[in-house]
């Protein structure tokens, strides 16, 4: 498949010591494409990248993905933990220029419906400024079914969305930072954008 012009770019990162190194099947990244083949009805490109826990590591393949492949959204998964080798949050630190709270904020609060100890996820979520290019980069936890609570949102018994996920709000912010514009399918995940009726 091509590339073509206006399509984002968007960066998925899995880091995993183990995973990595062939203990076991990385379940990150495909969690991640399959949500965003459901979700996404736009034009898109993907960027993968399966690497160790490693702070330095981690810095070099963000900036990689943000400097060679131009890429608008950076979503990593795993190491947002309190352990030691748990580095995944310090990384996307020193990475970004602004850093977006809000996001993180919300990931916790989804998260709480599911496990009480979402309160000891060091999620964070920033912006990455260059000169001519910005991306927005979110760490999202490491199980497939956490992952797509955190972007789909809370849905009840019967499948109803209850409280929305944090994809709603991603591609107005892409927008905003000046990436291009991401289309959604509703049925998964309703992309809120300002309305444009000035009263």
């Amino acid at each position: 498949m091509k590339k073509n012009a206006g399509d984002i770019s968007i960066g998925l990162v899995s880091v995993s010591d183990r995973a990595y190194e062939g203990s076991y099947p990385d379940l990150g990244i495909p969690a991640l494409k399959d949500w965003l083949a459901c979700a996404i009805t736009s034009p898109y490109w993907l960027e993968t990248r399966l690497i160790p826990d490693d702070k330095e590591q981690i810095e070099k393949t963000l900036h990689e993905l943000v400097d060679e492949d131009r890429c608008s959204l950076i979503l990593t998964t795993g190491g947002t933990g309190p352990a030691r080798r748990d580095q995944t949050p310090d990384a996307t630190l020193a990475v970004g220029t602004r850093e977006m709270p809000g996001f993180a904020e919300r990931m916790r609060q989804i998260s709480l419906h599911f496990v009480p100890t979402a309160i000891l996820s060091r999620q964070v979520a920033v912006i990455c400024e260059r000169p001519d290019h910005a991306a927005l980069i979110l760490n999202l936890p490491g199980r497939p079914a956490a992952i797509r609570q955190t972007l789909e949102g809370v849905r009840d018994k019967n499948g109803t969305l209850t409280e929305p996920g944090i994809f709603t709000a991603i591609p107005y912010c892409i927008e905003l930072i000046g990436g291009p514009t991401i289309e959604t399918n509703e049925t998964v995940c309703k992309a809120w954008r300002p309305s444009k009726d000035p009263s």
